[in-house]
């Protein structure tokens, strides 16, 4: 029961993983440029990081070096009310919480882990602002596996389900029905993510980068 109930919130949470998430500060979208040609297996002599690169490749912390897409289907978008879709992605923040804590015991490992979710996902704030090269959708493959992820009993599963972070997009579904317009859209987008991140930056202050702001 448990998770089918996490099952039926896929696809509004799918389709809206970038809306209400916070914009990544920019001293964590530099991270993969910092580590991109650096190797992570075993780091720092942990097990727990044995075969870290199996799953984007050296080089691809982030699995942006990466990025190839194959459409396979389109579907249209329907508006939900905004408490609806904050209600999925929180409910998928705190299961990425509850992998992470449950299932990774060394805190180094813990924190290079969510790292990496982290700047992952934060390349989707690029593919919403039609500056990354990508088509905005998700890939229905990977997303399947969703309602795996726990147990009947309500435990966290632990089988391997068999694909690695290079298969991402290559069952891409895009969608149609947005406001997006060529002539206008960069400029309203743009200025939405400034506002965003405005106001994350005024809650973290202590997050920005020493030089943030400076000429």
């Amino acid at each position: 029961m448990f998770s089918k109930i996490f099952a039926s919130l896929l696809l509004v949470s799918t389709l809206a993983a970038g809306v209400a998430s916070k914009p990544v500060p920019k001293d964590r979208l530099a991270l993969s440029r910092r580590t991109g040609s650096q190797s992570f297996n075993h780091w720092g002599g942990f097990s727990s990081m044995d075969n870290f690169d199996n799953f984007y490749g050296s080089g691809n912390f982030d699995g942006s070096q990466h990025s190839s897409q194959t459409v396979v289907d389109h579907l249209v978008c329907h508006t939900q009310q905004i408490e609806i879709v904050q209600q999925r992605l929180v409910v998928l923040q705190e299961m990425a919480r509850r992998i992470i804590t449950e299932q990774i015991c060394d805190v180094e490992t813990q924190v290079i882990v969510f790292e990496q979710h982290h700047s992952s996902l934060g390349g989707f704030s690029h593919d919403l602002r039609h500056n990354s090269g990508h088509q905005v959708g998700y890939d229905s493959n990977i997303a399947s596996h969703f309602g795996s992820i726990v147990n009947s009993d309500g435990s966290l599963s632990n089988n391997d389900w068999g694909f690695t972070g290079n298969d991402v997009g290559s069952h891409t579904v895009i969608q149609t029905g947005s406001n997006w317009v060529d002539s206008s859209s960069p400029s309203s987008v743009s200025n939405a993510y400034n506002a965003a991140f405005g106001a994350y930056s005024s809650l973290h202050p202590e997050y920005l980068p020493s030089d943030f702001g400076s000429s």
